[in-house]
């Protein structure tokens, strides 16, 4: 990537540090990146030239994501973000990704260049980024454009990920179908239920995820307190699959991100091609939701793979459901002071 390279050679050029106001414009951006279950589990780490890029362990899914991959793929699409925000500044910057071996929670080094611009082509995304949301309601029929759908992959591939795609309504029943087996198969879980209410739990204001979010609101008619309660204690998931198997089968469009290996390098790639493909569409008007739940459990994942004719070795990392939609309020997001070490 010319625009995000590994490393800077020392002696390139100044580099003076942004101003408070730049400062909270990229770390603003930074932090409206999606993640899972809402959980916004990045640190910053801004001083002088640089800022540092972080993952907060503390907010991890220990259930869900046991290898905190969608917590680093969360914080790869926040890294995006800060590329974008920097490069609407026109300010240049240069990332080294795990610049030290002996803390695995330290993920990018992000020198700033301000008289070296580089990503000028990534500046136009920036309004996509406020504008950005999770849509879980139903999509309309209406086909995403071939030439929209190429921009997508493409957008994917810019940032070293694989990406396929189902329109064909037979393969989007069979991935439909899986998505329904591996809900079921989650909550039958007690521990996945327990962490799954305990980030819809009305307490919680900065972050977490609105009840409608586990896709109750056709199930259950009941106050947030009541809907986290009904989750923690009962298997709904035979209701929450067949919610989640109609809107699967009803996307137009199923693209699946993938890399050649499953380690914590290939996951924060996955972030940050993930948040470019949701920043493109979004600037064409689309909407877009996850259906991660087949890679989420392991002996599906292989299959979600098969039904899209990716090669044996593929990792998928992110399932979207993409189309035309009514975008969902943004989630809430926590402030600055709480992110920023």
């Amino acid at each position: 990537m010319l625009d995000k390279p590994q490393a800077f050679a020392a002696g390139t050029g100044p580099a003076d540090k942004l101003d408070d106001d730049a400062l909270r414009h990229v770390l603003r951006h930074a932090t409206l990146a999606p993640s899972s279950h809402n959980s916004q589990p990045w640190r910053f780490v801004p001083g002088g030239d640089r800022i540092l890029l972080c993952a907060d362990r503390l907010r991890a899914l220990p259930v869900v994501d046991p290898f905190d991959r969608e917590l680093i793929i969360s914080c790869g699409a926040a890294l995006f973000n800060l590329r974008v925000a920097l490069a609407s500044l026109g300010t240049g910057y240069a990332i080294t990704l795990f610049p030290s071996s002996l803390d695995p929670d330290l993920l990018a080094d992000v020198r700033l260049l301000p008289k070296h611009p580089v990503g000028a082509e990534l500046a136009p995304l920036v309004d996509a980024i406020s504008r950005r949301v999770t849509t879980r309601h139903a999509f309309s029929p209406k086909p995403v454009e071939a030439a929209v759908e190429r921009e997508l992959v493409e957008a994917a591939r810019a940032e070293g990920v694989d990406v396929a795609c189902a329109t064909e309504a037979g393969t989007r029943d069979a991935i439909a179908d899986l998505v329904a087996e591996a809900d079921q198969h989650q909550f039958a879980d007690p521990r996945f239920r327990r962490e799954l209410a305990k980030w819809i739990h009305p307490a919680r204001t900065g972050d977490g995820m609105p009840a409608y979010a586990a896709g109750l609101n056709s199930l259950l008619d009941f106050a947030t307190p009541l809907v986290a309660s009904a989750i923690r204690t009962f298997d709904v998931g035979g209701g929450i699959a067949a919610t989640h198997r109609e809107l699967a089968a009803g996307s137009p469009l199923l693209l699946c991100l993938a890399t050649s290996v499953d380690d914590a390098q290939s996951w924060l790639a996955t972030g940050e091609a993930l948040e470019r493909v949701l920043l493109v569409l979004t600037s064409h008007g689309l909407c877009a939701s996850y259906l991660n739940q087949p890679i989420e459990v392991g002996e599906l994942r292989a299959r979600l793979g098969a039904l899209l004719g990716m090669p044996k070795s593929a990792c998928p990392q992110i399932l979207l459901r993409i189309g035309h939609g009514t975008p969902d309020e943004p989630s809430p997001r926590r402030p600055l002071s709480d992110v920023i070490a």
